[in-house]
């Protein structure tokens, strides 16, 4: 219906405030223009930050999904909560996620513990077999299978920086090992983390691959087969334990978050990172780490999501927002 190029140039802070700006500009003309009856955003990365500040500007009530949570190693965190204050509805996937919603001063009649949506691709989505995949990407899987994903730890620069090379290292050290890697996403520094990518790959070049973009039926394919998702990823969070695939989350960008029994944090030193594939492979731990529940629940999120999305009663009062006080009594 509308495109807005927010035009992100490259990996530096003033790049990506310049980026917000445009978004900004461009995503409130499409608003004013489109004048939906709600805007749904999801999750807290700086462009649903822009498209946020454009919905309040044009006094559109937002629906926030992923609200709640913790990232404390990246920007995202104080992006996230700034979208809670400025949204109307949450639909959070996890009833801590709907506690903090609530102790933020939201009114609890407005939240809603709907699960992960990420998990709906999961069970409606139609895997690829280990053949398929390797005919479509023109590369054989040999085992073990690491599927590895890492982003820049906005909030550390340079520690971000020394735990990328620590990965590279860590992964250095199974040299029988197929890595595929994910491209990195947008944050200030991923031109660091792409460079230590690519010097890994044609360093291996037999072993490892890259692939920028997978879309959600190859990765989510490739999620299943490997076996281990190692990086720091939210998708080794959320989408990795169900698909009963082993984690390996190295640092703190995910610090905060609900984790299933099958992921294994790590610090950002090789040693470190070793172990914890170590720890993944063995069949003792693979054995007993998908025995409890997923944090994130079981799917569905988008039908409940639907139903709370057409059932919202829409007047002129349902932009203004209350401040909900937990009283004493109710600590």
């Amino acid at each position: 219906t509308a495109t807005v190029d927010m035009d992100i140039g490259d990996d530096t802070s003033a790049a990506i405030s310049r980026s917000m700006g445009l978004g900004l500009s461009g995503l409130t003309k499409a608003l004013d223009t489109l004048r939906p009856d709600i805007v749904l955003i999801l999750g807290d990365r700086f462009e649903a930050f822009a498209a946020v500040i454009a919905a309040v500007i044009c006094r559109i009530p937002i629906a926030h999904l992923h609200g709640g949570e913790s990232s404390e190693g990246a920007i995202d965190e104080s992006f996230r909560h700034a979208i809670t204050k400025m949204a109307q509805f949450h639909l959070t996937a996890a009833n801590v996620f709907t506690h903090r919603v609530i102790q933020m001063g939201e009114d609890p009649a407005r939240v809603y513990t709907v699960g992960a949506p990420g998990l709906d691709h999961i069970k409606r989505t139609k895997m690829l077999s280990r053949e398929q995949l390797e005919r479509d990407l023109d590369c054989f899987f040999s085992s073990p299978l690491f599927l590895a994903t890492y982003h820049p730890v906005t909030t550390h620069r340079e520690e971000a920086d020394n735990e990328c090379r620590a990965l590279m290292e860590a992964l250095d050290a199974f040299p029988e090992s197929m890595i595929v890697f994910t491209g990195v996403n947008t944050d200030a520094g991923n031109h660091f983390i792409a460079e230590e990518i690519d010097r890994f790959i044609k360093a291996n070049p037999k072993r490892a691959r890259l692939f920028p973009s997978l879309g959600y039926q190859k990765y989510l394919s490739l999620l299943h087969i490997a076996d281990i998702a190692i990086g720091n990823s939210s998708s080794g969070i959320i989408e990795a334990p169900a698909c009963r695939t082993i984690s390996i989350n190295v640092g703190d960008r995910q610090k905060g978050r609900p984790r299933a029994a099958s992921v294994l944090d790590c610090d950002g030193n090789p040693e470190a990172i070793q172990a914890a594939i170590r720890t993944g492979l063995s069949d003792d731990f693979r054995n007993s780490a998908f025995l409890a529940k997923h944090p994130y629940g079981e799917g569905g999120a988008s039908e409940r999501i639907k139903e709370i999305l057409k059932n919202i009663f829409f007047d002129k009062t349902i932009i203004q927002k209350h401040f909900y006080d937990i009283s004493w009594q109710d600590k």
